[in-house]
């Protein structure tokens, strides 16, 4: 597995965005509305270094709670699978708690994810490498 992306939460993506970008960060692509989670995001690169940022869009949100928590900050690292089922089932076999079912991400092309937490680290997303239609 490699990196993808570092999830950031921000209550507000526009203003967030132009503070990234003050940093040298450069937008990739357009904000997408995800319905299925009920959240904005945006991905910005600089160096290499690729973050989502994450904003609620509506009160139910899966994010709204973790916003009232932990206000704008980072807050998963996102990993690349070559196979999903595969990495879920190694990770839940060593401890990680799956939160949710592999899900397509509208702004990462339809590819499925899967959100685990781990008490000593935290949160981290699985991204598979290519949705089912492409293999």
């Amino acid at each position: 597995m490699k990196i993808h992306h570092i999830g950031y939460l921000v209550k507000k993506l526009d203003k967030a965005a132009s503070e990234f970008e003050k940093l040298g960060y450069v937008r990739m692509g357009e904000c997408t509305n995800d319905t299925i989670r009920k959240i904005d995001i945006l991905f910005l690169e600089k160096d290499g270094y690729v973050v989502e940022l994450v904003s609620p869009n509506a009160p139910d949100s899966v994010v709204s709670g973790l916003l009232k928590t932990y206000k704008n900050a980072p807050y998963h690292l996102c990993y690349l699978c070559e196979n999903l089922e595969e990495e879920l089932g190694r990770l839940t076999g060593a401890g990680y708690v799956q939160i949710d079912l592999p899900t397509p991400a509208p702004a990462i092309g339809g590819r499925r994810v899967c959100f685990l937490m781990n008490p000593a680290i935290g949160m981290v997303e699985l991204l598979e490498q290519e949705s089912p239609e492409q293999r």
